[in-house]
């Protein structure tokens, strides 16, 4: 009797299941063509950005492989070193500066919040792929940073201005709406700029100095004693590589133990240092000149006297985006063969970037509504939605340069995530409209 019951439940399950199937079809089916055409609109507006991307760093791949290399390693480390020092700080200046009042930093109060939970959630999530795939030592701090740190900037600035564009009006009037989408894309910018430049900043200096460690006590062989074996060696190694440590391998640490105030005193002038970095400084230069009125006259404006400054600088900063994902597509086409990811590392944070931090934005943004911290404004908070779902931020790759650590696995991981982000960025902005319309 329990057995024919069983079947009963189980064969009104599945005629259930073929019912709703059909609604399901149905209402598919049923959908109007400017239905359909609003999607491939969306798809087209989200994965735009993320193609570009893709094109320009085919350019530096092409620039840094064959008999005649423009884009040499010293030349990958010297560009590198401009864009750090000039053409990041310049973009983030003019940014901010242009777009950014005093009141707008005032009513978006929020917006670091969030920022702050993307960094928070991401790393405690990346933090959980290294407890699970246990990678080598100078390669977690990566891990993390990419979990962690998505891009605030170039694509936010592109793809949240042209989602204004949508047809249904869900945002605004669409001049209006490209206006504010491009402040807060703006403000995005500059306080992602200073948690990359101080959070992620630390992480991958941090890894630089473990990588130095590793060499000195053998237990990692730097490129000149690789090279002979860069033919043999894949792009993605196999789980049971001996690449892979295990958990119970430790990190070299330092020979003289130090008491609580002498690292107080070294934390305190490592975080003054990297407040001092260049594109941080071009933050806090930012926020002075956006919310100072009378500083603002003298750039920004056809009478302000000093306008050439202005757009000189603002001329140096256009070439950021560019050369950082040259640079990016030089150090993929270099690097593949010398990467030592595995290939549930590369799952596990595609799995963290793709589906579960953009699902905690979700979480985290809806709370903030119940709870009133959000202005009535659904632009507002489709930028905050967006915060959690960018790919990892390529000035990773800078950093990586910079310290001379992980920059073939970064460059791997980075190929990935803005090769999945083209169609997850679409499906998750498509599902964002629908959330808020």
């Amino acid at each position: 009797m329990r057995r024919i019951r069983l079947s009963s439940i189980v064969i009104r399950g599945c005629r259930i299941s073929v019912q709703f199937s059909r609604v399901i079809a149905q209402s598919f089916l049923s959908s109007s063509k400017e239905g359909i055409m609003g999607f491939w609109d969306l798809l087209v507006v989200a994965s735009e950005p993320v193609v570009q991307v893709m094109l320009i760093g085919l350019v530096g791949a092409f620039l840094a492989v064959g008999s005649h290399a423009i884009l040499s390693a010293d030349a990958l480390k010297h560009m590198n070193k401009v864009v750090y020092v000039v053409f990041t700080p310049s973009l983030i200046f003019a940014s901010l500066a242009k777009t950014i009042t005093l009141g707008d930093i005032i009513s978006w109060w929020f917006m670091p919040v969030n920022i702050g939970l993307t960094f928070v959630i991401g790393g405690a999530l990346g933090w959980l792929v290294v407890k699970l795939v246990k990678p080598e030592p100078h390669l977690r701090g990566l891990i993390i940073a990419v979990c962690s740190a998505a891009n605030l900037g170039n694509l936010m600035v592109i793809v949240a201005p042209a989602i204004c564009s949508d047809n249904s009006g869900s945002f605004g009037e669409t001049t209006r709406c490209h206006s504010r989408a491009l402040s807060y894309s703006s403000f995005s910018m500059a306080l992602g700029g200073i948690y990359i430049w101080t959070h992620t900043y630390s992480l991958m200096k941090n890894s630089g100095k473990i990588r130095i460690k590793m060499l000195e006590y053998g237990d990692l062989k730097d490129d000149a004693q690789e090279k002979q074996n860069d033919m043999e060696a894949p792009l993605l190694l196999p789980s049971t590589s001996s690449a892979a440590i295990d958990g119970s391998q430790k990190l070299p640490e330092d020979d003289a133990p130090q008491n609580f105030f002498e690292r107080a005193k070294e934390s305190t002038l490592q975080i003054a240092e990297e407040l001092m970095s260049p594109p941080t400084a071009g933050v806090i230069m930012g926020f002075v000149f956006g919310a100072t009125p009378w500083l603002k006259t003298l750039i920004i404006g056809p009478s302000a006297p000093l306008r050439s400054v202005f757009d000189a600088i603002s001329l140096m900063g256009n070439a950021t985006i560019p050369s950082i994902t040259i640079i990016l597509g030089g150090n993929l086409a270099k690097g593949l063969r010398k990467s030592r990811l595995n290939l549930s590392t590369i799952i596990a944070v595609m799995i963290v970037k793709l589906i579960l931090l953009p699902a905690m934005g979700l979480v985290v943004t809806e709370v903030a509504v119940r709870l009133g911290l959000l202005p009535k404004d659904p632009l507002f908070r489709y930028i905050l939605l967006l915060q959690y779902t960018n790919p990892a931020a390529m000035a990773i790759g800078t950093m990586a340069e910079l310290f001379d650590v992980a920059r073939e696995e970064c460059s791997v991981l980075l190929l990935w995530n803005y090769l999945l982000s083209a169609l997850a960025l679409t499906l998750w902005t498509s599902f964002y409209i629908w959330f808020l319309s």
